[in-house]
């Protein structure tokens, strides 16, 4: 599903106009882009938690020269299913 789908989804489901429900699910979107950017946790209880991760620098080779290659550290962003999410999931 992409976002044009999510939002004529929750249009129908709601009664609102789509074009409403677009600016909803874009400040929505911005809401926790914003929120992680400043390393914070986003949590929907029973849905799930977006957080942010951090990947240790590390060495690695490069499969074509076969030379030894550093890769600085990088943050992720993350999901963790919550208890009701996996179990919807589950029971279809």
């Amino acid at each position: 599903m992409n976002k044009k789908c999510l939002v004529e989804k929750v249009a129908e489901r709601t009664g609102f106009m789509k074009k409403d429900v677009e600016v909803m699910t874009d400040a929505l979107l911005d809401s926790i882009a914003q929120t992680l950017a400043k390393n914070e946790k986003v949590q929907f209880v029973g849905f799930g938690t977006f957080e942010v991760r951090t990947r240790a620098a590390r060495q690695c080779k490069n499969p074509r020269t076969g030379e030894m290659i550093k890769i600085g550290a990088t943050k992720n962003p993350a999901f963790k299913a919550g208890k009701n999410l996996k179990k919807a999931i589950e029971t279809r």
